[in-house]
């Protein structure tokens, strides 16, 4: 008699367990046995929306299979958002963490179990996951990335437990987008000291001098981004806070870091006095509180003190040559100085007369101080502000002025990040986008922290037409400044990578969200227009169009190349192609 066909099939295996369950069931085992079954309840409702199927329960563990590993990895993602959420108000030693593990295989087929290798690897897979993490094969990591918010940390080969050859394993790092400003995600800290430097207090009495407070927070942001033993977020996210009184604990994790650095600034003529305090977060503990005083020279002496200070709290490791490199002052002109930082207030307002204002404060400093490296790169910054937005009144005279700005940062600041990424992306909107890519890319090894190059870089890489590559840094650049007002562009950003990778439903996705928060950016409406054209839905495409000729009557497609940046032909005729088919006149 012949044996029966043995039945196998090709599926995507999660495999999960609860991080400590033994030590919590010793802590109070009825209220553990209760919580899991109360998690298991919410998370059953996320994995059938994933058509994924349970596989079978073993006490804190669970074995689940889906049709997709897109799906897969998608849901694991939520569930560890949802499980996030629902550990926000639990003491730390009592939270009940998911460790995931998640392989691509065929499997043996017996009754309702799935058996193999394939199963086994991603129970091991889970077993060297973190707490609240995920740990995904080469296989799955092939399948999904770029196709995810989610990138991945190469673990290198692994020895498995009794699995015969090393598996190669990637780590998941959820970077989260947040939905809007008002509604943001609780975010994971990083796997390195985290930090927020809030908005000083302005002590001075004097309203007007705002912007000297905010430069301060700037400068210090700035130096702290240098140690690549810190993760900091960026000015524009914390600068959300400024005038309202804050919950320390709910701001950690609105920003998902573990430290934050508040303090005041008084200045009274040529003196200066700063405050600061260290707090841990998670705790509301304060780590050390300290005053600064000194005559208006000595204001970059101050300020190395402070991040020496805080440094010295959170990341005793980092090397005293690491801390002097560092400590490099933008300028020794203190009149430059303060025109930069009147030019830096001025431009994060964002409308054309602040940018306009922001412009004569950076040429002023460049006069003061013809070596300011990144009051250059602000100057060009604000020329491809003006292009993006349709505000220039002379194209060819404003084209060679960011040509000239942005060498000049980039050839005065070869070790300023700052300067190497606004000078950079001066370029990338003249079309040369290998040098602009060089050049931001070396910016962000500068500084992993420098929100700024991550979102330029995600541009430049969408124009060069590595739209998976963009979105991973563009989804960087907003865990790096989650609350940031000018979220906008990086959404519009993810939005048009989309576009170029021919994904139009979820471009459409993203130009909306990105629209919710700025209406009348023209750059989110182009991308809005065209998406909604691809993907067949002509109404709204026309009604994009609209809104964009309401705002600038002159956009035409043959004038397209004025307003858009493309390195590759063939996305540059599908995006005229789509732009007129949403109607944009010729």
């Amino acid at each position: 008699m012949a044996s029966e066909r043995v039945q196998r099939r090709l599926t995507a295996i999660l495999a999960a367990d609860v991080a400590g369950y033994s030590r919590l069931m010793g802590l109070d085992e009825a209220g553990t046995a209760r919580t899991l079954h109360e998690h298991r309840a919410a998370v059953d409702p996320i994995v059938a929306s994933f058509s994924g199927r349970i596989v079978k329960t073993t006490g804190d563990g669970v074995l689940l299979e889906f049709p997709s590993i897109v799906a897969a990895v998608d849901c694991a993602v939520a569930v560890q958002k949802l499980m996030r959420e629902r550990n926000r108000d639990v003491p730390e030693e009592r939270r009940m963490l998911f460790r995931m593990g998640i392989n691509l295989s065929d499997v043996l087929i017996d009754g309702d179990d799935i058996l193999g290798d394939g199963v086994n690897i991603a129970a091991r897979l889970e077993g060297i996951a973190e707490p609240g993490g995920i740990c995904v094969s080469d296989d799955v990591y092939r399948q999904v990335s770029g196709k995810l918010d989610v990138s991945f940390e190469d673990m290198g080969n692994q020895q498995l437990k009794n699995i015969a050859r090393p598996v190669h394993a990637y780590r998941a790092r959820l970077v989260e987008v947040p939905a809007s400003r008002t509604s943001a995600s609780l975010l994971p800290l990083p796997d390195k000291p985290s930090i927020a430097v809030m908005p000083f207090t302005n002590m001075s009495g004097d309203p007007e001098q705002d912007y000297f407070a905010d430069g301060m927070v700037d400068d210090i942001i700035t130096a702290l981004s240098h140690f690549k033993a810190l993760f900091v977020i960026a000015r524009n996210s914390t600068f959300t806070y400024k005038g309202r009184a804050v919950d320390v604990k709910q701001v950690g994790r609105e920003l998902g870091v573990r430290y934050m650095l508040e303090g005041s600034v008084r200045k009274a003529a040529n003196r200066l006095r700063i405050t600061g305090q260290l707090i841990d977060a998670a705790t509301g503990a304060h780590l050390w509180a300290d005053r600064f005083e000194g005559g208006l020279e000595d204001i970059f002496d101050l300020q190395d003190k402070i991040t020496t200070s805080v440094v010295g709290a959170v990341a005793p490791k980092v090397v005293l040559a690491e801390i002097e490199r560092a400590q490099r002052k933008p300028t020794e002109n203190l009149n430059a100085y303060d025109h930069y930082l009147r030019g830096m207030a001025s431009f994060y307002q964002g409308t054309g007369e602040a940018v306009s204002v922001a412009l004569g404060q950076f040429y002023r400093a460049i006069e003061l101080d013809p070596a300011f490296a990144s009051a250059f790169g602000m100057a060009a910054r604000c020329y491809t502000w003006r292009k993006a937005n349709g505000w220039r009144t002379n194209e060819i005279q404003e084209r060679v002025e960011m040509e000239r700005l942005g060498r000049r940062a980039i050839k005065l600041g070869r070790d300023d990040a700052f300067a190497l990424c606004t000078g950079g992306f001066a370029l990338a909107h003249l079309g040369d986008l290998e040098e602009a890519a060089a050049c931001i890319d070396r910016a962000a090894l500068l500084n992993p922290s420098l929100a700024w190059a991550w979102y330029h870089g995600g541009w430049v890489s969408a124009w060069r037409g590595e739209p998976d590559e963009a979105i991973q840094r563009l989804a960087q650049a907003m865990r790096l400044s989650p609350l940031d007002p000018l979220t906008s562009r990086g959404l519009c950003g993810i939005a048009f990578s989309h576009f170029l990778a021919g994904r139009y439903d979820e471009a459409c996705n993203w130009a909306e969200r990105g629209l919710l928060e700025e209406p009348d950016f023209v750059v989110a409406i182009r991308v809005s227009a065209a998406s909604y054209a691809m993907a067949g839905r002509l109404e709204q495409a026309k009604k994009a169009i609209e809104h964009l000729l309401q705002l600038h009557p002159k956009q035409r497609l043959s004038n397209l190349k004025d307003w858009a940046t493309f390195g590759r032909p063939e996305h540059f005729a599908s995006w005229v192609q789509a732009l007129r088919a949403a109607g944009l006149p010729e």
